[in-house]
């Protein structure tokens, strides 16, 4: 795959992409909730009972419902037997006006989807910033393979030249376990670079959720070194993913301030109950007969308007407001933290960007310099005016010049890729490795 597909599966198909998008549906529902608060209640009652018929003049305090409420005439009795009691009913209720409460709940709602929408976008770059620099990592060890093997390469023909020459006793034996031993050296770098390419494609196919044998990076025009006119767009730091997702906190908080400061009024609920009760006691105190009571047979019906009035619920109030008030000021402090992250950032990709470009441009005099430095090198050694130990530490210059010439490349992308993650947006980055 390319950088961009691997950015794009990433964006889509990470699980942190996933449970994010999972928590705006949560809100969004949220929000259909809040709303389902404009609606009228009605409420559908029936029981039946077996009870005593005993009944006291007093007053009963409001307590847990422990007690049953008993209606009817005080008959005097203190009886155990019973009568069956029956009721059905249904009581519907709906609040006219509320002096904007309900809109400011639906207002919390909706900004927690916001919020939680701002969050799946930095959740998307998160994704594919991980994507994005295990695909440069693997394509590095890569890059980092074919220099050994080029390494690898030149110290086994060294080696079975110096051999030949050893065995003619044309050069001492030391050098020829010299030779051996760079050539070692030469395999155990190249076994090291392989482990790095397999450990690369590992974390690149956990980012991607797929088996590491299904990974194969395709480099494109990554193993060129991008122009010094590559640029990319500068948004402002306000913009970022990370500075949204943090201003749509202070939001919701401010919403939920809101909300307070519409919760000391009044409640008015116009209300209308039908309904219909059976018992099996007269108001005599003759009980009727062995199903008497089991039907309701005695209906009634009401309409009216009810009024509460939280009075003493204003300190409570006020405590909450306060409450979110610092709630908002940390809010407020977290944003401005992201946004001088924001920029301290930005100031270090660049700083990173401008030094990745000044290696890239000085790599090729290194690769150069020692490769001549191995020719001539070897040139020496093959006129006898040389040593092998002149040689072998040639060929590794030579070695970690290609090297260190292959990965400046792909520094200079990867610091690009730092400055597009540092400016919130991967887009522009993705565009120039097409």
């Amino acid at each position: 795959m390319t950088l961009a597909e691997a950015v794009q599966d990433a964006a889509t198909k990470y699980p942190a992409v996933r449970a994010s998008l999972e928590e705006v549906s949560a809100a969004a529902a949220a929000i259909n909730l809040a709303r389902t608060a404009w609606l009228p209640k009605a409420d559908f009652d029936a029981q039946l009972n077996r009870a005593t018929h005993n009944n006291i003049f007093g007053l009963l305090l409001p307590s847990g419902g422990a007690i049953p409420g008993i209606s009817g005439p005080v008959l005097g009795t203190n009886s155990l037997s019973s009568v069956w009691g029956s009721a059905a009913g249904v009581l519907v209720q709906w609040e006219p006006f509320d002096f904007g409460l309900r809109k400011a709940n639906v207002a919390i709602a909706e900004a927690a989807r916001n919020r939680a929408g701002a969050q799946v976008v930095l959740t998307r770059l998160e994704a594919a910033t991980a994507a994005a620099e295990a695909w440069l990592t693997l394509l590095a060890a890569q890059q980092t393979v074919t220099a050994a093997e080029a390494g690898v390469a030149r110290a086994r023909v060294l080696n079975d030249v110096v051999g030949a020459l050893v065995k003619n006793e044309l050069r001492p034996g030391a050098e020829g376990s010299r030779t051996r031993a760079e050539l070692a050296l030469a395999e155990t770098q190249h076994i090291q670079a392989q482990q790095a390419v397999e450990v690369a494609r590992a974390a690149l196919a956990q980012v991607l959720g797929v088996s590491p044998a299904q990974v194969s990076v395709v480099p494109g025009k990554l193993l060129d070194l991008p122009g010094e006119s590559a640029a990319l767009p500068a948004p402002a730091p306000a913009l970022h993913p990370a500075a949204l997702a943090q201003k749509e906190a202070m939001a919701e908080v401010q919403a939920r301030e809101r909300a307070l400061d519409r919760s000391w009024y009044p409640r008015f609920n116009l209300e209308s109950a039908v309904f219909a009760r059976g018992t099996g006691i007269q108001a005599d105190g003759a009980t009727g007969g062995a199903a008497s009571g089991l039907g309701p047979n005695i209906q009634n019906w009401a309409i009216g308007l009810n009024v509460t009035f939280p009075a003493f619920d204003l300190p409570s109030i006020k405590a909450k407001k306060e409450i979110e008030r610092y709630h908002a000021r940390a809010e407020q402090a977290r944003y401005e933290q992201v946004l001088q992250d924001v920029n301290g950032g930005l100031a270090r990709a660049r700083a990173v960007l401008d030094g990745a470009r000044r290696v890239a441009r000085n790599t090729p005099i290194q690769l150069e310099a020692a490769r001549a430095t191995e020719q001539q090198a070897t040139a020496r050694y093959q006129s006898g005016l040389g040593n092998i130990v002149e040689v072998a530490e040639a060929q590794r210059l030579a070695t970690q010049a290609e090297i260190d010439n292959a990965l400046a490349r792909l520094s200079v992308w990867h610091a690009l890729l730092g400055l597009a993650v540092a400016q919130g947006d991967l887009t522009a980055f993705v565009d120039l490795t097409r």
